[in-house]
């Protein structure tokens, strides 16, 4: 690595770990402002309210780390047009494209960093903050819906009419499993309890009919323990509960949705997706906010610094237009999740070829 990419790579980091600073900073602030009346009503300590900043810190640097690579880049990148070293450099003989490489040493490193911790480090201190905001900002859950359907496996069907997760009890259980288009076993029950010390359901009142043909079976009973795929977490506040899964974690709850045939395995997918798409666009950004910002103007680095901010802005817009896109499940969410890189990609190559050499 020569001078000029230690020197470029040094002031490139150092920008973006000040960026990130001036940004959380803010952004704390501001949530701390609007949190501070439910720390008021719980009558929240100083070392609880610290406690929670703890982890919400790295999540809101996390968040926000393609944006303020970006900012980073271009402020950077316009100090030096403006001191004339980018000149200086083009002169000396090395291309803008070799000028590049120290800005994706960075963006890799940056992009790394953010994908492991966005991947296992942060979702583990982000259980908790859900818990924290869960518990103290927003508002009692009760689970409040009513003829519950479940695909429990891939042959069998669960059905309760109500569940209360005070008591983690549900009333008119019904089990069916299929086979073609016929049942051949249904369960049912007054009622059904997760026993938590056995890690099971306790079915009360129960009658199980067993079918073959137009031959029927009835057994009933007044308890039995059964083995179910779902968990009395299934029916607590899901408040962002796909923040809180590691990446391992998410793959095996995606598998368990699939398996009970559930609608929010959208959700859980595309933040899956969303993960892996991240650390594509701290690349792609950090190559647009060099570009745009590599010439020298005559108003200084402030029209830099103002275009970086509006595209940082668009892509912001982009960004969340694409996961509500991909949310209500009008296209694919691969594609959709990816089109801010896309477009994006386009774009920075487009503005690459309007550089000067």
């Amino acid at each position: 690595m020569k001078v000029i990419d230690k020197y470029i790579l040094k002031k490139f980091l150092s920008a973006y770990f000040f960026v990130v600073l001036i940004l959380v900073a803010v952004i704390t602030v501001i949530d701390f402002t609007e949190k501070n009346d439910d720390f008021i009503k719980h009558s929240l300590s100083i070392g609880e309210i610290l406690g929670y900043y703890k982890v919400v810190i790295p999540f809101y640097a996390n968040l926000l780390t393609p944006i303020t690579v970006f900012i980073a880049t271009v402020f950077v990148t316009s100090k030096m047009a403006g001191h004339t070293e980018i000149i200086a450099i083009l002169s000396g003989g090395i291309s803008f494209t070799r000028m590049m490489r120290p800005y994706l040493i960075g963006s890799i490193i940056v992009a790394a960093l953010s994908f492991y911790l966005n991947g296992w480090v942060i979702p583990d201190s982000n259980k908790k903050r859900v818990e924290f905001e869960v518990k103290y900002v927003k508002n009692p859950f009760h689970f409040s819906e009513r003829n519950i359907h479940i695909q429990e496996g891939p042959n069998t069907f669960l059905y309760m009419q109500s569940y209360s997760n005070r008591n983690n009890t549900g009333i008119r259980f019904s089990l069916e499993t299929v086979e073609g288009t016929e049942v051949v076993e249904k369960l049912t029950a007054d009622r059904i309890e997760w026993k938590e010390e056995e890690g099971k359901w306790l079915v009360k009142n129960w009658t199980l009919r067993e079918f073959d043909g137009l031959k029927e079976t009835v057994t009933r009973g007044k308890e039995l323990d059964t083995l179910l795929r779902i968990h009395p977490k299934d029916f607590e506040n899901n408040y962002k509960r796909w923040e809180a899964l590691t990446n391992d974690e998410l793959n095996v709850y995606v598998r368990e949705l699939k398996a009970r045939g559930s609608t929010e395995v959208p959700t859980y997918e595309i933040e899956r997706y969303i993960r892996y798409m991240a650390p594509f666009t701290v690349i792609i950004l950090t190559f647009i906010g060099m570009i745009v910002s590599a010439r020298k103007t005559r108003g200084g680095t402030g029209f830099q610094i103002a275009l970086g901010f509006l595209i940082a802005f668009i892509f912001i817009i982009f960004y969340i237009l694409s996961r509500s896109v991909a949310e209500a499940g009008n296209t694919n969410p691969v594609l959709a999740v990816w089109f801010p890189n896309i477009v994006f990609s386009i774009v920075g190559f487009v503005l690459y070829k309007t550089v000067p050499r």
